[in-house]
């Protein structure tokens, strides 16, 4: 993607939740893939805090929280029998193909962590992906819980730092005033 205002991706997240650890582990169907939030205490932020945004793809949300990594992390939490957890499901118009699907995870999860920061998500740079990201618009639905409702590249991106902006007021195209 080269990032023109013409060329702009839409990814809309269908959230649910509140899950809890044990609920995730029936969440291994066809449709169960995307991003996820996890919630819980944080010994300086507090209790019920957004602790981590991570996804699964090529792998549904049972498999990837079954992982070493997830298993130990949220089961060791200070308060673990509150830890929250809530999945996001690409959604649209149609289903895509794989790839597609698999790429657009990747880029809500990269933009999503970027934005908000989670507690417990070590990388939290855009890095090489920073240019794929400029034309992508996140439209979160229904249970986001703390997230933004509709996050977009070009404003958390480089998308604007070598653009020649002019005010309205100083440029030289200004359309004539409507006449009531």
């Amino acid at each position: 993607m080269n990032g023109t205002e013409s060329q702009q991706t839409f990814i809309h997240i269908n959230w649910s939740g509140t899950h809890s650890l044990k609920d995730v582990e029936s969440l291994n169907g066809p449709e169960d893939f995307g991003v996820y939030q996890v919630y819980g205490n944080h010994p300086v932020y507090g209790s019920g805090v957004l602790l981590y945004i991570g996804r699964a793809v090529k792998q549904t949300f049972k498999t990837r929280f079954a992982q070493p990594d997830h298993v130990g992390t949220w089961q060791n939490n200070p308060d673990a029998g509150r830890v929250e957890v809530y999945v996001g499901r690409l959604w649209g118009l149609k289903t895509p193909d794989d790839e597609t699907w698999n790429r657009h995870i990747i880029l809500a999860e990269r933009l999503l962590i970027y934005v908000h920061e989670p507690a417990k998500n070590a990388q939290k740079e855009l890095k090489r992906l920073e240019p794929d990201l400029r034309p992508v618009h996140i439209l979160n639905w229904h249970c986001h819980r703390d997230l933004l409702p509709e996050v977009s590249g070009a404003a958390w991106t480089g998308f604007a730092d070598n653009r020649s902006y002019c005010h309205f007021s100083t440029a030289h195209n200004v359309p004539a005033p409507i006449k009531p």
